[in-house]
C-alpha cells in the first residue's frame, strides 16, 4: 500500500485503491468553562460585559441572591484571590432561556 503512495504521490498513476489520512483534524467543540472577560471587554461568546456576567454568576439583588449562571472559584489553599470559571453550559442554557422570555 505505501508503494502505491509513493507512486501516487510522485505523479505516477495506479489502478490500486489509495488511502490517505489527514494530517492534522480540527474538532471544534464548547468549551466547559471559560473565564470572565478582562474589564472593558466582551465575552467572546456570549457578548456579554465583564459586570453582566458577574451578575449572573454572583449573588447579588439582581437576582434575588440566586445566581442563575454556575461558576466555580480555584485557589489555593489559603488564598484570598482566585480564578472565578464560568461552566459554559449552564451561561448558554440560560441565555437561549431568555430567548422565550423576550419574545413574551
Amino acid at each position: 500500500m505505501k508503494k502505491n503512495l509513493r507512486a501516487a504521490v510522485s505523479g505516477h498513476t495506479t489502478v490500486d485503491p489509495v488511502s490517505v489520512t489527514p494530517a492534522s483534524v480540527t474538532i471544534q467543540r464548547d468549551p466547559e468553562f471559560i473565564r470572565l472577560p478582562k474589564t472593558g471587554t466582551l465575552c467572546l461568546f456570549s457578548g456579554l460585559t465583564r459586570s453582566k456576567m458577574n451578575e449572573l454568576v454572583l449573588p447579588c439583588p439582581q437576582n434575588d441572591h440566586k445566581p442563575p449562571v454556575k461558576s466555580v472559584v480555584l485557589r489555593q489553599k489559603g488564598a484570598i484571590k482566585g480564578v472565578r470559571l464560568i461552566v459554559f453550559k449552564s451561561l448558554m442554557d440560560y441565555l437561549h432561556g431568555q430567548e422565550g422570555r423576550a419574545a413574551a
